[in-house]
């Protein structure tokens, strides 16, 4: 029973990571969120650059959100580092981890499952920091290539067009900060898995809470809605106009 005890613990793990993923990317497209309200202030953002003739400020940003991706991504190898030397100690840790009161010492296979599990989860991490990284890259050249105010041969359908596609990549690269800081949070699931497959259950659902709280419902959310004006239609008038008269 226990090894099926694991299993399903692991089974639920990846239903709420990749279940919420699924379920936030497709809520924001109907849904006020952290997410889409970020891509709105992005595009702003790149629009209010295009018409600065010092982008400096501008650059600065840019390089401080890459330097960010940067200590993350860092910060997954050292993590790797030490899972792998773990793997390597497999019998030291187990025996440690039996004098810990509540926590169930599982077979070795199970051991090193979980720390399997752990080090896919930051290798994850690893690779989403490092596209974010990237892609910042292609945000700051992008600034660097962008029309100055007054350039009489840039129409003003083409800066739109730069600036929604500057956008574009700005928040794809936010995007990919996101889940890659979200794997810090699902990683903690997993190490309470080495206390109790149901603390792992536990704690799978409670990130999932807590990401759901703070995407969908936190005080940030709101205090960024408030500090834009978001052009919404009327419940019932866009029903209304779109009905033919008889």
């Amino acid at each position: 029973m226990g090894y099926y005890l694991e299993l399903i613990a692991l089974f639920w793990f990846l239903v709420c990571w990749v279940g919420y993923t699924w379920y936030s990317r497709n809520r924001a497209s109907t849904r006020a969120c952290l997410s889409n309200t970020l891509d709105m202030y992005r595009e702003d953002w790149m629009r209010v650059m295009l018409k600065r003739e010092n982008r400096i400020s501008d650059a600065s940003v840019v390089g401080n959100l890459e330097r960010n991706g940067a200590f993350f991504a860092s910060s997954c190898l050292l993590i790797l580092a030490g899972i792998i030397t773990a793997l390597g100690y497999t019998r030291e840790a187990m025996e440690v981890f039996a004098t810990m009161p509540f926590s169930a010492v599982p077979t070795r296979e199970i051991w090193e499952l979980r720390l399997v599990v752990l080090l896919v989860v930051f290798v994850y991490a690893f690779f989403k920091f490092t596209w974010s990284m990237r892609m910042y890259n292609f945000v700051a050249v992008m600034i660097g290539s962008a029309p100055l105010p007054d350039d009489t041969k840039t129409s003003p359908a083409a800066r739109e067009a730069f600036a929604r596609s500057a956008g574009n990549i700005c928040n794809l690269a936010g995007d990919a900060f996101n889940l890659g800081l979200r794997s810090y949070y699902y990683a903690l699931a997993v190490v309470a898995w080495f206390i109790h497959p149901m603390v792992f259950i536990a704690a799978s659902t409670l990130v999932v809470v807590v990401l759901y709280r703070r995407e969908f419902q936190s005080d940030a959310l709101a205090a960024l809605r408030a500090g834009k004006v978001f052009e919404e239609p009327v419940p019932g008038k866009q029903a209304a106009e779109t009905t033919p008269k008889s």
